[in-house]
């Protein structure tokens, strides 16, 4: 059923004398995520960010479980894996390719050409910060927990013994702290016990402080023979109004408070991947000095303006029917079998809030988890997987209007420019920087985990994109000059490390993979898989345009053409697929249902492959997507959700959305499911939504290019096109009811909707709107 004013109206009415619950279920805000109980699992509970630092908030009744995270706190320290021995190795590499024994190769690769140590560092986690609460081992009523992504507040209310609790967690960026509030509509009624359980194998010790302080303080932990070189601290500073404070044996204790407030912070002694000589100490020591001095309203005041300056700058609206007024967890069991368009859209901002919550300027770029982890030896590390899963992570930044969050993704590619310029150096012979398919917290560059997942040179490539996109979507020019050396040295390296193909006479990667694709003839390990070809054309190109707007380097951007017209071209394969390798090896990979689609790249995120330039390449991309099928891990699913949207396909795409929206791969607090959790999935997911509303590539800004007959009426505002302008887009009953364009810089725009098109010469802060009559763009 669609909800009307009248069913809404009638459900409030049914549930004014349910209790909360069922209040909040009449209430059915669009922009929360709710639930009836606590959370039992970490995938159950709800995240809180403030950029630098996460927390998992349980919403336990009589014990609470904040399980914190820094997010430079990773195992290790500064290290150099480039390994010597791999520049003597790479010539015998090369030769064993090109006589076709890729087995030997990667024997070769995996003895001799592989970073020391083989393995990087994981991203770690403080611990818990356990509050036990005497007293309230009752039976609560009218349990609620929420998270609000327009407020960026999770709350979990209950009521035991006529007494009615509230509690708030937020994470502020601007005063960097996570604050928890606990009040109760009855005076004295908050007694609390607060103590750190940190699972850390270097054994930190926790103390109270000043009578007002609960700290944990320690250091990381060695891997991979690499020594624990961060020290760490994380204090909690308990601010109460009436009741008393004691300490016990490293628990801190509040008994009949009426209302009591925890200013967290947490740091660590990294200042950069080369310097670990920070004092975390004086920092928190700093940051809760400023944060004490304010009140809870204050701080939640400038958390959530700081916030919603950036969350409020999209809308998005599917439709709604009466299943959105069921519990979050509750609606995605049901999502396979039932019609919740307003699913989507939660969906879609919680993506955005995620990347708010976890990616600020001055931290760390979101990892494998974002920013929340809870374990000292995670899934891959949780670290930066960058030959899709960091990447992904940026899709939805530029287009959903939160370019800010893309600043430490720059600066984590700075970084990766002098570490990978010796590993260029070391292993290549070359000039520049290279950066194969992980790096981590200290910048590793080299080839990882072994041979058939680890010797792929093109992951700072690809990253170098970002570094375009940020300059297309906002235009600039300071910026460009900027980045533009970083994108130059990841140039400059395939000048050098390019090889001839004797087979074709082009010029390709030797070695590399297809992202951990097995090809069929004995290993992964080739030269010129499709993706690398995709992924340097688009780093030529870039270079080739900035240093056209920035007026210099013309020598440098001749060779780039010169060596561009050299690469190899995309093939077709026999089966009319697009082929992933030179050879027409598809269908002898080992899995032709692999999660990855690498070959893919030339359709998204990289414009080359289109329904509408490259008609034919289109046809065959879509052949390559049908037999790898739709089911795949979390991200890959949402991978193939983009690449259909580009593809045109819109109800193709809803059904890939379908299942990324489905319990098999969305937990219950929405974090995506690869299965175990990975985030990139949730940031493909909203960016594949974008892509069937919104399309800005090949020049043009293309209208409702893939939207699916299951959304006919809703509207998508606030979005960002290539050119610096931003699209409010709005449709009924399947068709464009009109589009507003606004002006950040002056430019000339190609819009299109279906088979018609307009030209606007825009002026910056200039607004036009346009609709559509009988399927014809005009201004209105």
């Amino acid at each position: 059923m669609r909800l009307t004013r009248r069913t809404t109206l009638a459900l409030a009415a049914g549930a004014a004398t349910g209790g909360l619950a069922s209040a909040k279920a009449a209430s059915a805000s669009p922009l929360q995520l709710w639930y009836r109980q606590p959370a039992q699992e970490w995938v159950e509970a709800l995240p809180i960010g403030s950029g630098r630092m996460g927390v998992m908030v349980f919403g336990g009744v009589a014990a609470e479980r904040l399980q914190l995270n820094e997010d430079t706190l990773w195992a290790g320290g500064p290290y150099d894996p480039a390994n010597p021995e791999a520049l003597k190795a790479l010539p015998e590499i090369r030769a064993l390719i090109d006589a076709g024994d890729y087995a030997k190769a990667t024997d070769v690769a995996n003895a001799r050409f592989m970073a020391k140590p083989k393995r990087q560092m994981a991203y770690q986690t403080i611990g818990d910060l356990k509050l036990a609460f005497p007293g309230l081992d009752g039976q609560a009523t009218d349990y609620v927990r929420e998270l609000d992504l327009d407020g960026a507040i999770a709350t979990t209310r209950f009521a035991i013994g006529g007494t009615r609790y509230t509690r708030q967690v937020i994470g502020s960026y601007p005063d960097r702290v996570i604050a928890v509030r606990l009040t109760a509509d009855k005076g004295r009624a908050i007694s609390v016990d607060l103590a750190f359980d940190c699972p850390l194998k270097s054994k930190p010790v926790s103390r109270v402080e000043g009578g007002d302080t609960l700290v944990l303080a320690g250091a990381n932990e060695s891997q991979e023979g690499i020594p624990a070189r961060l020290t760490f601290e994380c204090r909690v500073q308990v601010i109460h109004k009436g009741g008393t404070l004691g300490a016990k044996d490293g628990v801190l204790s509040v008994a009949g408070a009426d209302e009591v407030l925890l200013l967290i912070a947490a740091a660590t002694s990294y200042r950069r991947f080369d310097d670990v000589g920070g004092d975390p100490v004086a920092v928190n020591h700093a940051v809760l000095a400023k944060a004490s001095a304010k009140s809870w309203p204050v701080l939640l005041a400038a958390h959530q303006a700081d916030h919603r300056a950036l969350f409020r700058r999209v809308e998005a609206d599917f439709g709604t029917t009466t299943a959105a007024l069921k519990p979050t967890d509750e609606r995605i069991k049901a999502s396979q079998t039932s019609d919740d368009p307003a699913l989507a859209a939660l969906y879609y901002q919680y993506g955005r809030y995620l990347l708010i919550a976890c990616s600020r300027p001055g931290g760390q770029a979101a990892n494998l988890q974002g920013v929340w982890n809870e374990k000292t030896s995670p899934p891959w590390g949780s670290k930066y997987t960058i030959n899709i899963n960091t990447e992904m992570n940026y899709w939805p930044a530029e287009p959903t209007g939160l370019a800010e969050c893309v600043r430490p993704l720059i600066d984590m590619v700075r970084d990766l420019s002098v570490t990978g310029a010796r590993t260029a150096k070391v292993m290549y012979d070359a000039r520049g920087w290279v950066v194969h398919h992980n790096t981590d917290l200290w910048r590793a560059s080299g080839p990882i985990d072994g041979a058939m997942w680890g010797v792929w040179p093109t992951g700072g490539a690809w990253l170098c994109k970002h570094l375009w996109d940020h300059y297309d979507y906002n235009r600039d020019r300071a910026y460009l000059a900027e980045v533009y050396p970083l994108m130059r040295g990841a140039a400059l390296f395939f000048l050098d490390a390019l090889v001839v193909d004797p087979k074709s006479g082009k010029l390709v990667t030797n070695p590399s993979i297809s992202p951990e694709n097995d090809h069929g003839h004995g290993s992964s390990l080739v030269a010129g898989p499709t993706m690398d070809q995709a992924i340097i054309r688009d780093l030529f190109t870039a270079c080739i345009k900035a240093a056209a707007i920035l007026d210099s380097d013309a020598a440098f951007s001749a060779q780039l053409t010169t060596a561009r017209d050299k690469l190899a071209p995309y093939r077709i394969g026999k089966d009319g697929q697009l082929q992933e390798w030179q050879e027409d090896w598809d269908a002898d990979a080992g899995d032709i249902h692999h999660r990855h689609v690498s070959h893919l790249y030339g359709v998204f995120p990289s414009d080359q492959i289109a329904i509408d330039t490259t008609p034919k390449l289109a046809e065959a991309a879509k052949a390559s997507l049908n037999t790898r099928g739709d089911i795949s891990t979390g991200w890959a699913i949402a991978w193939r959700l983009n690449l259909w949207s580009r593809l045109g396909d819109g109800d193709r795409a809803h059904r890939i959305l379908s299942l990324l929206l489905g319990p098999e791969r969305t937990y219950p607090n929405m974090f995506d499911a690869h299965p175990p959790f990975q985030i990139d999935g949730n940031f493909g997911g909203t960016s594949g939504m974008t892509e069937m509303i919104l399309q800005s590539r090949n020049d043009q800004i293309v209208l409702l290019p893939a939207l699916p007959s299951a959304w006919p009426t809703g509207r998508l505002t606030g979005l960002r096109a290539r050119g610096a302008v931003g699209v409010d887009v709005t449709w009924t009953r399947g068709r464009l009811e009109s589009a507003m364009l606004t002006a950040a810089a002056d430019g000339r725009h190609h819009v299109r909707y279906g088979a018609s098109a307009i030209d606007l010469d825009l002026k910056k802060g200039q607004r036009v709107r346009l609709t559509a009559r009988d399927g014809v763009l005009r201004k209105a």
